[in-house]
Order: structure tokens, then sequence, then C-alpha cells
């Protein structure tokens, strides 16, 4: 049954989009990209900020959780802009 799907996985030879849209497409994705990365970065420098100052008041589990989920929120990242940029190639 899955033979059926091989060619939709296979890269297009032809791409659908004319180049200067191509172009603009990739620029647009590499920004969100590129934001989406500095907002992790500032998202673990926040949660580990608060995770020391919590730490005097017994608070750091919580904080601990929340970095979880900040590095979640990057492997997401990470991971969309791979599959954008296999569908571009």
């Amino acid at each position: 049954m899955f033979y059926k799907f091989v060619p939709l996985l296979a890269p297009l030879n032809n791409p659908v989009a004319p180049e200067p849209i191509r172009q603009n497409v990739e620029k647009v994705v590499n920004w969100v990209t590129w934001i989406g990365m500095m907002v992790c970065i500032l998202g673990i420098i926040i949660a580990g900020s608060m995770m020391a100052i919590g730490q005097r008041r017994g608070e750091g589990g919580e904080h601990a959780s929340r970095l979880g989920w900040v590095i979640a929120g990057c492997i997401v990242i990470g991971a969309a802009s791979g599959i954008v940029n296999a569908f571009l190639a």
C-alpha cells in the first residue's frame, strides 16, 4: 500500500511557482525562522533568569517546566522550518 504514495514523496523537478515568487517566499520563511529562533533564545534566557530568582523562594520547579515548554517550542520551530525548506527545495 505504501508504494502508492512514493511519487508524492519525490522532489518536484519543475517548481510550481515562478522563480521571483519562490525567492520571495524563501525570504519570508527565512525571516520568520530567524525571528522565531530569536524569540526562543530570549525565552530560554527569561526562563533561566526566572529559575535563578525563583530558587530562593522555592519555586524552581515551576520555572523548570516553563523552560521545558520553551525548549519544546524551539523544537517545533526548528522542525517547521525544515519541513518548509524541504518543500521549497
